[in-house]
């Protein structure tokens, strides 16, 4: 371990209660529904899924049907990460990308395999970079993928080091002007972020208590909407894209909700989405 990893103590890392509490939650998370869908193919993700379920994983014999809808949402929350990987631009294999709140880093693993690219994951969870960084080693990719305890606001990276950052429903745990100061100092011009996040409707006022559930189970704080922007346009990040991925995001919610790996908070999240209070959004932006 380098002298600038052993640096980064939990009292430099977690600057706050708050953050000192989200580390709490995600060291000690074992949900089913992110460990037996990881347990597909060995590649875990920690966010949502994208496009239609098939409708057969419903059918069949009872005794495989939990597994096939297991397989199913597996599919769903890897194609997710593919349409985030699509639009991190014109990537090559002497780029270096950052995955900011990288989880258990299958989104990390995925960029690399399919760029070749190097790879570095944050998170403030010690538990997660131990997993991610045990399962890049497996992969035997850890000289291109590693992952770092270390907090996403002040990452400890070069200026200008990266090609592309992205965040996959992580930003709702800290200030965007804040976060976004700092990718602005880590991409080089021209450089990409990509967003994926659920954020709440500025046109409904305050948020719905559907919204305040989410917050509450995953001691989040969700943005409005213009939040992002706003905090963009601070930040010499311009947006090229903006995709609705709420209607696609809609059926994986619903196949989970059905499934004996389901938390409770299904229902909050489909009452929100579908009442227009919650979106779920992609933005790309280059930085100027």
């Amino acid at each position: 371990m380098s002298v600038i990893e052993t640096a980064n103590t939990v009292s430099n890392v977690l600057r706050t209660a708050y953050q000192k509490s989200v580390a709490d939650y995600w060291n000690a998370e074992k949900n089913a529904v992110n460990l037996k869908l990881g347990e597909v193919d060995d590649l875990y993700h920690h966010h949502y899924g994208l496009g239609d379920y098939d409708p057969s994983v419903l059918q069949g014999p009872r005794e495989t049907r939990e597994q096939r809808m297991i397989e199913e949402m597996h599919r769903l929350e890897t194609a997710q990460a593919d349409v985030l990987l699509d639009h991190l631009g014109d990537i090559r294999p002497g780029h270096r990308l950052l995955d900011a709140g990288s989880g258990r880093g299958g989104t990390s693993i995925m960029a690399n395999a399919r760029f070749g690219c190097s790879v570095d994951g944050v998170s403030i969870s010690e538990q997660q970079v131990a997993f991610a960084n045990d399962q890049a080693d497996r992969r035997t990719v850890s000289d291109k993928v590693r992952f770092h305890f270390r907090n996403m606001l002040g990452t400890g990276f070069a200026t200008g080091s990266r090609r592309a950052i992205w965040t996959n429903e992580t930003t709702m745990y800290v200030d965007l002007f804040e976060l976004y100061g700092e990718f602005a100092r880590l991409l080089e011009y021209g450089g990409r972020y990509v967003c994926i996040t659920g954020c709440s409707n500025d046109v409904q006022g305050l948020r719905s208590k559907a919204v305040s559930k989410i917050d509450e189970h995953y001691t989040c704080n969700i943005h409005p909407r213009s939040e992002y922007f706003k905090a963009m346009a601070a930040n010499s990040l311009v947006p090229i894209e903006v995709v609705d991925l709420t209607a696609a995001t809609i059926p994986y919610w619903e196949l989970r909700a059905k499934s004996e790996v389901a938390t409770g908070i299904e229902e909050a999240f489909l009452t929100a989405y579908k009442e227009g209070s919650f979106h779920y959004l992609l933005i790309a932006a280059d930085r100027i």
